[in-house]
């Protein structure tokens, strides 16, 4: 795709003439991903720390965030994903689980309050952005913590959560599951439709990542402002994988101010990674079945490390991710995509080329080997979620005024 600024026009503006066109281009990608705000709606840090504790404040060995790599990467409002298993709600553990773990991102800024901040609205964002702290936005992965009371949306909106993602990978209270193959509601439950309303009036972004499509549509029906899908890709490159959008949600979505936020892990991004956790799996259930081995038992992944030693994984590269931007911005226009990696959550499926958040630079590079105007990838880098999570807010406001 060839847009009206020319690319070395992009570069003289951002690196003096002194470097070679190719030392230039990366140059510029580093200065364009230091200087923009980028955010991305979707790290799964929390819970990483949460079963295996690092100090993310400096460099940790494992993982895929800290603030050493955000620096790096230009990283500045990670949402942090508040993340409960779907198992949790028939446990009855996932409202403790999701405020522990908004307690520990909390403990994470009262250890660096130099480097970290809590925030709950783009001035908040910018504000961090402006100080040179990294903001920590809330994002809730599975609305099992709202456990059936209507108030806790107002409750977990005011510790700082600002998106809900309904379900996860079983239908759970609110919604059907775009994983589950259990379709209680046929979409939404009846209390799932009243807390679609209630977010709406409270400004808390609805995310529809996970859903079942009738569960989506309804949504994108009942919902008074743009959704999000905080960490999904396009389903024209995946067929069949109701996790991604297709180009007929996309476009709806999209026709009602909303996002997709891309996810980075590989399955997401290409078919032959996609069909090979299928493989994994049938292989697995059906060996477990064999031995007589329970689904939670240690061999599981055992059987995981085998099967990837025997079978490697077809990893995505970068032309492949940026495959998944160009879609969307051809289908619908550059104002209603972003980032939403999965970092922490996709386990050893991300991409060549964007291994963790250092990385970003890769990705603006790409955006600038195309030649789009600077001002169209900020939009992409944070803008477009800005002004739908302003939207959110700005209705709540509204809402709460009478108007």
């Amino acid at each position: 795709m060839k847009h009206a600024k020319p690319l070395l026009a992009v570069l003289a503006a951002l690196i003096p003439l002194t470097a070679s066109a190719a030392d230039r281009l990366d140059e510029a990608a580093g200065e364009l991903a230091r200087r923009a705000l980028i955010v991305d709606t979707h790290i799964d840090v929390p819970y990483r720390l949460s079963e295996r504790w690092e100090d993310v404040t400096g460099r940790t060995e494992n993982g895929e965030f800290d603030y050493v790599r955000a620096r790096e990467g230009g990283l500045d409002v990670p949402f942090m994903s508040i993340y409960t298993p779907a198992e949790s709600e028939a446990e009855g553990t996932s409202f403790q689980l999701a405020n522990v773990l908004i307690d520990n991102v909390e403990a994470l800024v009262g250890r660096a309050p130099d480097r970290f901040a809590v925030v709950r609205s783009p001035a908040e964002a910018r504000e961090a952005f402006a100080a040179g702290k990294v903001g920590l936005a809330l994002g809730m992965e599975n609305g099992s913590p709202i456990a059936g009371e209507l108030e806790n949306v107002a409750f977990f909106r005011d510790r700082g959560v600002s998106y809900i993602t309904m379900a996860h990978s079983l239908s759970n209270h609110l919604s059907d599951s775009s994983y589950d193959d259990k379709r209680k509601w046929k979409g939404l439950s009846p209390f799932g439709k009243e807390v679609v309303a209630e977010m709406n009036r409270l400004g808390v972004m609805v995310d529809v990542s996970h859903l079942s499509d009738d569960a989506f549509w309804q949504v994108l029906e009942l919902s008074k402002v743009p959704v999000i899908a905080s960490h999904s890709s396009a389903r024209h490159f995946t067929p069949g994988f109701e996790r991604n959008m297709s180009d007929e949600m996309i476009k709806a979505m999209a026709a009602k101010g909303g996002l997709i936020m891309m996810n980075f892990g590989s399955s997401f991004l290409t078919e032959p990674a996609n069909q090979w956790f299928d493989d994994m799996d049938a292989a697995r259930a059906a060996w477990l079945d064999a031995h007589g081995y329970d689904e939670h038992s240690p061999e599981r992944s055992k059987f995981n490390q085998r099967y990837r030693e025997e079978n490697p994984f077809p990893y995505a590269g970068m032309d492949d991710l940026m495959a998944h931007f160009t879609h969307v911005i051809e289908l619908v226009g550059i104002d209603y995509v972003g980032i939403g990696s999965d970092f922490d959550g996709v386990g050893d499926s991300l991409p060549e080329g964007m291994k963790d958040v250092s990385f970003y630079p890769n990705l603006v590079k790409r955006f600038l080997e195309l030649e789009y105007p600077v001002a169209d990838i900020e939009k992409v880098l944070g803008g477009n979620l800005l002004r739908v999570w302003q939207a959110n807010l700005d209705y709540a406001e509204r809402a709460a005024q009478g108007g």
